[in-house]
């Protein structure tokens, strides 16, 4: 049971969510070895023209010891529009982390994801490339991740075919710890095909996190997310805004 925890994030959520899973978003920074993580439950309602109810749930974990670093997150996610059946999403990704230099690591990563309201039927990803750590202060840290991945993507729109391609998928993620109690967090991802530069998925998440008492806290995060080539029927272009309350573990 030591290792065990949940996490209660409840939170107002517009719009669909990310098509890009940002692996930064929980990854705890931390220098001591063994287990860290989080988990998280979202709830959302909205009425626009139509009905919309959701709620997603997220756990992550990972495992540190000495230069290695294992991480797991798992993200599921059900919505329901004007009392029809629910429809669901999913993202599981696994990373491990080898830092060989104070300042430097090689990553290898691989995810599996589907979305029924996205039409992604099935989307699985294998690559590997170096993290690099810019700052050196406590007070702020910058890293910038440069990696190369296969991509397998079948989509539910019936025009589609399978797509096999291989992408470039760069971030840049920084923290900002302005006082002891507050912290703001963004990740940038650029994903463009190596066949088509112009095809290209762009993802920016930024959180501001407020401590309450230990290991809880009070988060805001918005995402904003471009897909130059989606499902057909599929905008471009969604957003998502979500604040709540978290809890996690060292």
């Amino acid at each position: 049971m030591k290792y065990l925890v949940a996490l209660l994030f409840i939170g107002f959520t517009l719009t669909a969510k990310s098509q890009i899973l940002n692996a930064e978003s929980l990854r705890k920074v931390t220098d001591s070895s063994g287990f860290s993580g989080a988990a998280s439950l979202d709830f959302s309602l909205k009425r626009d023209l139509n009905d919309y109810f959701g709620f997603s749930s997220t756990v992550h974990v990972q495992y540190k010891m000495l230069k290695h670093l294992v991480l797991l997150k798992n993200d599921i996610e059900l919505q329901n529009i004007e009392g029809n059946k629910f429809e669901n999403a999913g993202i599981t990704h696994l990373r491990y982390n080898y830092r060989f230099h104070p300042r430097i690591a090689w990553e290898v990563f691989t995810q599996a994801q589907y979305n029924k309201v996205s039409k992604i039927e099935l989307r699985y990803l294998l690559g590997t490339g170096p993290r690099f750590k810019l700052t050196t202060s406590e007070k702020y840290k910058f890293y910038f991740g440069s990696h190369i991945m296969y991509e397998y993507e079948e989509l539910s729109d019936g025009i589609t075919p399978i797509q096999k391609d291989f992408r470039s998928s760069s971030y840049l993620s920084f923290s900002l710890y302005p006082t002891k109690t507050v912290a703001v967090v963004s990740t940038t991802y650029f994903q463009p095909r190596f066949a088509d530069f112009g095809d290209y998925r762009f993802t920016s998440q930024t959180s501001l996190v407020i401590d309450l008492f230990t290991n809880f806290a009070f988060n805001t995060t918005y995402t904003f997310s471009y897909d130059e080539t989606p499902a057909i029927g599929i905008p471009n272009s969604q957003y998502n805004l979500k604040s709540g309350f978290v809890y996690s573990f060292n």
